[in-house]
């Protein structure tokens, strides 16, 4: 139900927009996320957008660098990517949850849940970012 795309290989510095489409309406009341999983390495959070937009998050690493949009007439989610370091290399997966959704009121439950990658049902298949040095 989730299907991403846009990821492939930029040099350092470079840029990418990654896209997540889902399938209908469902997931207009969910928060998106986006993590990716570098090789040998855990799968780790990103950024994630609340259900209306109106919230965000990043991992302090990608902050300034990364932005999360959402378009819920089209069903997509994007995450665009500027300045790119060969340490964003990995693959990219983008999720939903409807229970992540409670927690943009507060600070340690955005800390705790929304970058939780339990607190997500629902994972698209991952789209590679390769930054070459």
């Amino acid at each position: 139900q989730l299907q991403a795309s846009g990821g492939g290989l930029v040099q350092k510095g470079g840029s990418l927009r990654l896209s997540c489409t889902t399938s209908g309406d469902t997931f207009t009341t969910h928060t998106m996320a986006w993590f990716r999983q570098a090789s040998g390495k855990e799968r780790e959070f990103v950024g994630a957008i609340s259900p209306n937009a109106g919230n965000t998050a990043y991992r302090n690493s990608v902050k300034g660098r990364f932005t999360i949009s959402r378009d819920n007439a089209k069903n997509t989610m994007y995450l665009q990517m500027n300045n790119l370091k060969p340490e964003d290399t990995a693959l990219c997966y983008c999720a939903a949850s409807s229970g992540a959704t409670s927690s943009w009121d507060s600070a340690s439950r955005v800390a705790s849940r929304v970058t939780n990658t339990h607190e997500y049902t629902y994972w698209s298949q991952g789209t590679q970012v390769t930054v070459a040095s």
